[in-house]
């Protein structure tokens, strides 16, 4: 299959701004959407200054003779060049479909699956097909790259193209009947993540017909437990991260462990690449089974009950899955790290990673272990410890490393010392979510008063405040917690004193993930506050500096500076633009205002 396709994004116009909205999460950041009615795509964009949110309309230009292929640059590459998975669902596709079918294609993408059920229908005589196969793919480029591809091999007047979502399509009025075959490929390295329940409940009440026939068949996915020797850990277990540096600082006191913790997640890599550096201590085990031929269940729960194999302490398991593909049992595909030694064709598919909360759960050899686990329609979770309380905090797992690193809180508690020295009483703000900056401040300075302009975390991070502070050497009298979301800080909240230390890490609570240059936040809250700074105030960060590097896999290059940002002054309307070009990739930032694209 052979394709160029040259595509042109251009922003038409900014749809609406939330000010002073809650944050979206990272993942909201490339989230879009599509207007029925006009065709057109919406794209919900951050503006890393302040914070906000705005919809933004994408027009799609297209430039048929431009010579440049764009699928090298999309995720279907990766997808389209595993061999094992093409060579599994061409023969379940076989097996399942025939003449005289109408075959369904949700999430249809560059349309492989559909061009192998029209080969199954057809046999060797391309032209012999008497069914009809029907492909829904909601992504306009993805659907342009589609078209072409089915033209390059002949079958663009086989196979119908729906540019709609599958909850879209309507019998009767898109398509003439049900169908009766359903293949489909929306599968995450989670499994559910990409609403794969949601769609096929739509399609199994609106879409299809009474005992239809499904590739895949059936979806099992499988656990195992394991101990982590290496730096994973030290992202999830701050307590035993503090216990070593003295600093004086006691973000989880004893008897207070659960005050903070790790927001729970699944984190998606190649476990193969982990090597020596986990101890297996359980055999792999299956949790729940998804039957794509009837529909499914938009919840689950199970408890489960397995034996250890060795000694240690589970900090994790290790989840992948299996598929079925035909309804005979005889094709199967299976995301499986290497070290399951399975005879299951996988290509380099990634696992999931899911850490248990607290200091891990030890157990000795032939222990029964207990694990509850439970899905919803988009996601599933695993749980050694389902009754605990919730923790006051939920932090990411990049901040419990940050703040269990003793280089860096040694550094922060002296930078913090020199820019206070000398000062009777000084008045500190947190610009940020950072309680680790918060308390330290208090600690530093016995006689400081402390604000902490808790965006993100409000009333929690006031009583988080109040709950360690005995542990950390302060009363509550002197610091103080301000939901800036609500009002913006002014001289009465500091009793009429201007702000000496100004500091922040840049931490933003539920911005996790987001783009080095969304920490120039802080440069926004710094310029709103400057007529409140004094003469001689301190700002901490003083300077940001963007880098960047270009390169030649598999080698790195040189590491270019190529913007400088100096916090000690406001933010003015234009800071300039900046540009490095190193081989064939340009690398640019420019910064306009209050806007960074």
């Amino acid at each position: 299959m052979r394709c160029q396709l040259q595509t042109r994004a251009r922003i038409v116009s900014v749809v609406r701004t939330y000010a002073g909205g809650r944050r979206p999460s990272s993942k909201a950041i490339t989230r879009t959407m599509s207007a029925k009615s006009t065709g057109l795509m919406f794209q919900l964009k951050v503006n890393p200054i302040s914070g906000n949110s705005e919809w933004i309309v994408i027009e799609e230009e297209i430039d048929d003779v431009s010579p440049e292929p764009m699928l090298a640059t999309t995720s279907y590459l990766d997808m389209l060049n595993d061999s094992p998975r093409n060579r599994a669902y061409r023969a379940a596709i076989d097996r399942t479909v025939s003449k005289h079918r109408h075959v369904l294609d949700i999430g249809s993408g560059t349309g492989l699956l559909s061009m192998m059920a029209d080969r199954a229908m057809s046999g060797d005589d391309l032209s012999s097909s008497k069914g009809m196969i029907t492909a829904c793919e909601s992504y306009i480029p993805t659907v342009k790259l589609m078209k072409k591809v089915l033209r390059a091999n002949n079958m663009n007047h086989k196979i119908r193209v729906f540019n709609k979502k599958s909850d879209e399509l309507e019998v009767g009025v898109d398509i003439a009947s049900r169908a009766d075959v359903l293949v489909n490929e929306i599968l995450d390295s989670e499994l559910l993540a990409e609403g794969l329940i949601p769609t096929l409940q739509h399609a199994h009440d609106k879409l299809l017909m009474e005992n239809y026939k499904t590739v895949p068949y059936r979806a099992t996915p499988h656990l195992r437990c394991t101990h982590i020797i290496t730096y994973l850990w030290k992202l999830h277990d701050l307590f035993n991260n503090e216990v070593d540096v003295d600093d004086g600082i006691h973000l989880v006191p004893k008897g207070k462990e659960s005050i903070l913790r790790v927001k729970p997640q699944q984190f998606v890599m190649h476990c193969d690449a982990l090597g020596e550096e986990i101890r297996l201590l359980s055999e792999h085990f299956k949790v729940f089974e998804f039957d794509f031929w009837k529909r499914p269940d938009s919840h689950g729960e199970t408890q489960i009950h397995i034996k250890a194999a060795n000694d240690g302490t589970i900090h994790a398991v290790i989840s992948w899955w299996v598929l079925q593909l035909d309804e005979e049992g005889e094709v199967f595909y299976s995301t499986s790290p290497k070290w399951i030694s399975s005879p299951l064709p996988n290509n380099g598919w990634k696992q999931c990673v899911w850490f248990t909360k607290g200091k891990g759960i030890p157990v000795s050899k032939d222990e029964d272990i207990c694990m509850d686990a439970s899905h919803t329609d988009i996601s599933i979770s695993y749980d050694f410890n389902a009754h605990t309380q919730d923790s006051h905090i939920t932090l990411s797992p990049e901040r419990i490393a940050i703040y269990g690193d003793n280089h860096w809180s040694l550094s922060m508690l002296k930078a913090i010392s020199y820019a206070l020295k000398g000062q009777d009483s000084p008045l500190c703000v947190i610009a940020d979510d950072s309680v680790f900056l918060s308390v330290a401040a208090a600690h530093v300075a016995k006689a400081s008063h402390v604000i902490s302009l808790f965006s993100g975390l409000g009333d929690k991070g006031s009583q988080y405040l109040q709950a360690v502070a005995d542990e950390n050497g302060y009363s509550m009298d002197r610091v103080q917690a301000v939901n800036t979301r609500k009002s913006q800080l002014t001289m009465n909240d500091t009793h009429q004193n201007k702000v000496d230390l100004l500091i922040a890490e840049p931490f933003y609570f539920g911005a996790e993930g987001m783009l080095p240059w969304h920490g120039l936040q802080f440069w926004s809250k710094r310029t709103m506050l400057d007529s409140m700074l004094s003469e001689d105030a301190c700002i901490m960060p003083c300077k940001g500096v963007l880098k960047a590097c270009a390169m030649s896999l598999p080698k790195l290059s040189d590491t270019y500076t190529i913007m400088e940002f100096d916090f000690l002054k406001p933010l003015s309307s234009c800071q300039g633009k900046a540009k490095v070009a190193y081989s064939s990739i340009e690398l640019a930032c420019t910064l306009t205002g209050c806007n960074c694209n």
